[in-house]
């Protein structure tokens, strides 16, 4: 059976029935009860208001979902690394912008500034100007200034009471809470530790507990790791393939410590190329990362596949054999662009992937978070279609 990287949604009496590749998702009558809903909030399978529990009209409470990863990958308003609950973190004024230049040199990879990546030097007059939309930050980027230490047990617990009394009340089982991974956790300023490498590894250290308790809570854990792919473009000159590949295994390695304990069934490995809405002509190829990402300790690994960038790369999985125990859940609607999807088109595209690695292996999902990105309506309007198009897809696969 194919499943969907989507999950149950909150939903109105009238359901859609989608068959295997949507399996368990209803699609409500989508405007009740979220006339509220902020843009940055369409993520999720369902998310809670804290503020409104469950004495009120159920589909008032529980947002309506929108795709299997969170508003902006490099943070989410529980999990932004200064609400992680990690000591050592403080607000600089220093961050990803704002950070020394660096050059890199063969064997010797170092992140560069965002004003430096290699896409926003090739197209300085767009970037800088305001044509350029990529959703609000948070909150302010915090820095590394002491040893990090788990402090966020009472915050995270207060995710989970409130996500699952949102489920119970509309009689669903499952959900899940985005977390951030080590590796894109430590791309914040750090004066404390001597190499990026314990960087990193401090960052897993505190991520585990926050891993734990949602698993442990029955949830799924979805790992937004934009850093795998996005490092590439932040790392001027270009480097290697060979010393690419080698810098994010560090990454790959510093996930599967932090997974220790915890079953591959509950964990979701989400990759992108950052969301936002620019040439993206640096983007490294897939094909080059692709088995690295693999070696994650998680059974589902969802990333981007619906974008004019990256769609023609399903042709990866004709030479990557996908590891028994696996599934994809390859991004079928985008957010870089306003138009919707056709049904149709989503169809195709699923049954692309269902060909190469079977269609039990198989989920529907989005290129990354829509919220920021897209008006609400149109966030709304390829939910459905992502919903009809993995109908067309099951019923031409199973009949």
């Amino acid at each position: 059976m194919v499943r969907s990287a989507l999950g149950d949604a909150p939903h109105a009496p009238r359901q859609l029935p989608l068959g295997h590749l949507l399996h368990g998702l209803q699609v409500p009558a989508l405007r009740q009860g979220v006339d509220q809903l902020a843009a940055e909030e369409l993520h999720g399978e369902a998310s809670v208001d804290p503020d409104v529990l469950p004495d009120a009209d159920p589909l008032a409470e529980v947002r309506v979902p929108g795709v299997a990863h969170r508003v902006d990958e490099e943070s989410t308003p529980a999990q932004h690394p200064s609400d992680l609950g990690g000591g050592g973190l403080e607000v600089t004024g220093e961050d990803l912008f704002s950070w020394p230049h660096q050059e890199s040199s063969p064997g010797n990879i170092k992140l560069t500034n965002m004003l430096n990546r290699r896409d926003w030097v090739k197209f300085k007059q767009f970037y800088t100007s305001r044509e350029l939309q990529t959703g609000k930050q948070a909150t302010a980027f915090p820095a590394t200034t002491g040893p990090l230490t788990w402090r966020g047990q009472e915050a995270i617990e207060t995710d989970i009471a409130n996500l699952k009394a949102g489920l119970d009340a509309v009689g669903l089982e499952k959900g899940f809470i985005t977390s951030i991974a080590p590796g894109s956790g430590a791309r914040v300023p750090n004066s404390y530790y001597k190499t990026e490498e314990e960087h990193i590894y401090a960052w897993a250290d505190v991520l585990k507990n926050e891993y734990k308790a949602i698993t442990d809570a029955g949830l799924i854990l979805q790992l937004d790791d934009p850093s795998l792919a996005e490092n590439w473009d932040q790392i001027s000159p270009e480097p290697s393939v060979e010393d690419y590949r080698k810098f994010t295994q560090i990454r790959i390695e510093a996930i599967n410590y932090a997974l220790e304990g915890i079953d591959p069934e509950l964990v979701r490995l989400h990759i992108c190329w950052g969301s936002w809405h620019g040439p993206h002509t640096t983007d490294i190829e897939f094909r080059h990362i692709a088995d690295l990402c693999l070696e994650a300790n998680a059974k589902y690994f969802t990333f981007e596949a619906g974008n004019v960038r990256h769609e023609h790369e399903y042709t990866v999985w004709d030479d990557l054999k996908l590891p028994e125990g696996k599934v994809i859940a390859p991004g079928v609607v985008s957010h870089a662009t306003n138009v919707v999807e056709h049904p149709e088109l989503v169809a195709q595209r699923l049954l692309r992937f269902a060909e190469r690695v079977g269609k039990e292996n198989v989920q529907a999902s989005t290129d990354c978070g829509l919220g920021g990105r897209l008006h609400p309506d149109i966030g709304f309007a390829k939910l459905e279609s992502l919903a009809q198009g993995a109908a067309l897809a099951t019923k031409k696969l199973w009949g």
